[in-house]
């Protein structure tokens, strides 16, 4: 065993099972609930195999008279105050207490003072703590909080038969991550809010899948009754999300089941909405992309599919596109630059190596809110001594000690990175790409960055957006050459790689997004896409839309393009459908669908597969997603990933007097099904939008707590509540996206100004 094992540790590797609560092969060791005592010889009493340290010629017994003895009193002891509500319960059937009682709990009690009573707590919309008098105090919950999430929102007051698990000063658990309490939690005292009172355990029937949200690609089981999803719990996969999965990932449900879901195929006539059958909705689509490709070219035809939708969809998405003779195809509906790559963006190692590096620079990345898992990691990798870097214009709360960060306006990016690449240029003796301003911070980044041993540039979502993104990627690419570092990208979607590996981008002389959002088709296929929230410029996106011949959106939601489609399908969400996503590490994972699709929504796959043989286009015999997956992942796609540039980096002079936007898209606005999921948009995640202002800004308009002011970008303005951010660069306005307070806005980068309402 290695040194610093426990008992129970080599238990574990010897296959015997030793009793415990409060012992978590992730958290730290807390010995409290001391189920766990075993036999040692030679030891005068039971000892907690969680907390005992393993010697040469150490004999356990785990069996012996002592150890069951000790075991059974330490249950008669837990079960004191207990109450019997095993029938009324939500943990009933998966309760380790339960569970542990049958084997070493007595019949009756010899206690019969009366059992103490714990108060409920109010937490929020996601977890439940109404019954806390259940609590056995193992302080899974308080760890996990401190140790995984880095934000100890619970804790332990009082003492013996007083204590109590609580928030202390009666505030809500807002983590990202705070589902994962309701997994940790042995007993019933911690469960789901919204899976409350809706199924037993034993009525669910479970299937595995993958989360469509963030780029982590996180293992799920689904767990389904009566042909409805009830439940997502984390399935264990330590490469890829370890035990944990991010509160988007497990209580997106919601929506699948919602009032929103488009269930029939619908055509928009005389300004009406009406059903209609599939027949004759997709004979209408193809009737329409036939007469406009015979009025103004196939050029004038464009799809844009979102990242959060399967391979198998792209592909088909854009096979359909270049069969009708057109090369306008994308899925970066957020980004502002548009080079042609050599090869897939991905992240540039593997997800479970991000917990053990050493050095690490994030460049333009809301890290915790985009990437909740990834944060994770790098928060273990701090535990271990690592250093976290970043660059952006805000330096938000990542629960993580930032070792240096530079606070500066998006259009600044570049020369803060030239900042760090001169500096590491300097120590190394060799001629910086692109010439940058000298700053302690840069010189203390470079200088860490040329120490230790395991170390990467992390690019965010919103370095990928930026009008800039080619040259951040190109002087992130000297870095690292100088440094031995790793580049890579935090990909925004599910399926940001699986999305260029099918090659759903615009080929020779072919529109990307934003020229497609712009106005620049007759006839636009959107793909699970909603231009109110998932565009760069929501304003313009949704103009051109309307003023486009023929919109035709695939959505799972009626509300999704409502304002501009002119056909509606019905398709499946991903529980409804079988299909693959591409990690961040490359990393093909598939699945199936776990119920049935709602009413008459059909996976999209095979939607585009009729619709292509409707229009007469050749290559749409498919019979299963398999056959789809084989097609469009042909060869090595490790052997396609590759994050190096031959861009000649740009820079830019940075006008300190503009104001510029920068913008985070909200966590639970990242796609349309965490938008539609009730409980996610009651948490303070979800509370409405907000501008951040910083010091100077805010004390030039002499704003006072609570002041609304008036965000204005072209033409496009809004009115919202204002909010102090120190950490934000002098001349950044921070406004978020993918909310309804800001789809008037323009673009997420760029000029901005900002009047006192």
């Amino acid at each position: 065993m290695p040194e610093g094992s426990v008992v129970m540790h080599a238990a574990d590797k010897a296959g015997t099972y030793i009793p415990h609560f409060c012992y978590h092969k992730k958290l730290s060791i807390a010995a409290n609930c001391r189920m766990c005592l075993v036999d040692i010889e030679k030891a005068p009493k039971p000892m907690p195999a969680c907390a005992t340290p393993v010697t040469q010629g150490m004999i356990v017994r785990t069996k012996s008279d002592k150890a069951i003895k000790a075991q059974q009193s330490v249950m008669e002891f837990l079960l004191i105050n207990h109450p019997l509500d095993c029938p009324i319960c939500d943990q009933g059937g998966e309760c380790q207490l339960q569970d542990l009682a049958v084997g070493y709990g007595g019949s009756s009690s010899r206690y019969e003072e009366e059992k103490r009573v714990v108060f409920h707590k109010e937490v929020g919309p996601l977890l439940s703590m109404e019954e806390m008098t259940r609590c056995i105090h193992c302080t899974r919950c308080v760890r996990f909080g401190q140790e995984v999430a880095g934000v100890m929102e619970l804790g332990m007051i009082h003492r013996g038969e007083h204590s109590e698990i609580t928030t202390i000063a009666g505030d809500t658990v807002d983590s990202e991550l705070s589902g994962n309490m309701i997994d940790l939690c042995p007993v019933g005292a911690i469960t789901s809010k919204p899976f409350r009172y809706q199924a037993r355990t034993w009525e669910l029937s479970r299937r595995k899948s993958v989360s469509p949200h963030d780029s982590t690609g996180a293992n799920l089981i689904v767990q389904v009754k009566a042909n409805k999803v009830m439940r997502v719990v984390p399935l264990e996969n330590e490469d890829v999300n370890e035990c944990w999965i991010a509160d988007r990932d497990r209580f997106s449900y919601e929506a699948l089941n919602s009032d929103e879901r488009l269930t029939a195929p619908m055509i928009k006539q005389g300004g009406e909405w009406r059903a209609v059958d599939w027949t004759t909705a997709l004979e209408y689509v193809a009737r329409g992309l036939t007469q406009i490709k015979a009025d103004h070219g196939a050029q004038s035809i464009g799809a844009i599919g979102s990242a959060h939708s399967t391979v198998e969809e792209l592909h088909l998405l854009a096979k359909l596109v270049r069969g009708l003779g057109s090369e306008n195809i994308d899925f970066r509906t957020r980004h502002a630059d548009f080079p042609t790559s050599e090869a897939v963006r991905w992240l540039g190692t593997s997800i479970a190596s991000l917990s053990n590096l050493q050095r690490v620079l994030v460049v333009g990345s809301f890290l915790r809110k985009d990437h909740p898992l990834f944060a994770a990691r790098l928060r273990q990798a701090a535990k271990k001594g690592g250093r976290i870097h970043s660059i952006h214009a805000v330096q938000d709360d990542w629960a993580i000690p930032l070792a240096q960060g530079i606070s500066v306006a998006p259009s600044g990016w570049v020369r803060a990175l030239a900042s760090v690449a001169a500096s590491v240029a300097t120590s190394k003796g060799v001629a910086a790409p692109v010439q940058g301003d000298p700053s302690k911070e840069a010189d203390a980044i470079a200088a860490s960055l040329l120490s230790g041993e395991r170390k990467a540039i992390l690019l965010g979502n919103a370095a990928a957006q930026h009008p800039q993104a080619s040259s951040i990627l190109a002087i992130a690419n000297f870095i690292a050459d100088q440094t031995g570092a790793t580049v890579g990208y935090l990909t925004e979607a599910a399926n940001t790689v699986g999305a260029q590996l099918v090659n759903a981008v615009p080929g020779q002389g072919g529109l990307n997004a934003a020229d497609m959002l712009g106005g620049k088709l007759k006839a636009a296929l959107l793909l699970n896409i909603e231009p109110a929230f998932d565009a760069a410029n929501p304003r313009a996106a949704i103009a051109a839309m309307q003023k486009a011949d023929m919109v035709v959106a695939l959505t799972p939601f009626r509300s999704a393009a409502v304002e501009c489609a002119d056909v509606m399908l019905p398709i499946a969400p991903f529980t409804e459908t079988s299909g693959t996503f591409v990690n961040a590490e490359g990393r093909s994972q598939s699945f199936h669908g776990v119920v049935k699709p709602l009413g008459d929504a059909r996976p999209a796959w095979k939607v585009l597969r009729v619709l292509g043989n409707t229009l007469g286009l050749q290559g749409f015999t498919f019979e299963t997603s398999e056959e789809v997956r084989s097609d469009a992942l042909k060869g090595d796609v490790a052997s396609r990933l590759g994050n190096h540039t031959s861009t000649a980096v740009a820079t830019i002079t940075v006008s300190n007097e503009e104001l510029e936007r920068v913008t985070d898209v909200a966590i639970y606005g990242t796609d349309s099904l965490v938008r539609r999921a009730t409980s996610l948009q009651l948490t303070a995640d979800a509370k409405p939008a907000l501008v951040g202002l910083s010091q100077a800004v805010w004390s030039r308009l002499g704003l006072a707590s609570g002041a609304k002011v008036r965000v204005i970008q072209g033409d496009a303005q809004a009115v919202l509540p204002a909010q102090l951010d120190t950490t934000l660069a002098s001349n950044a306005i921070r406004v978020p996206a993918g909310r309804h307070e800001t789809a008037t806005l323009g673009a997420m980068f760029g000029p901005i100004s900002v009047a006192k309402a």
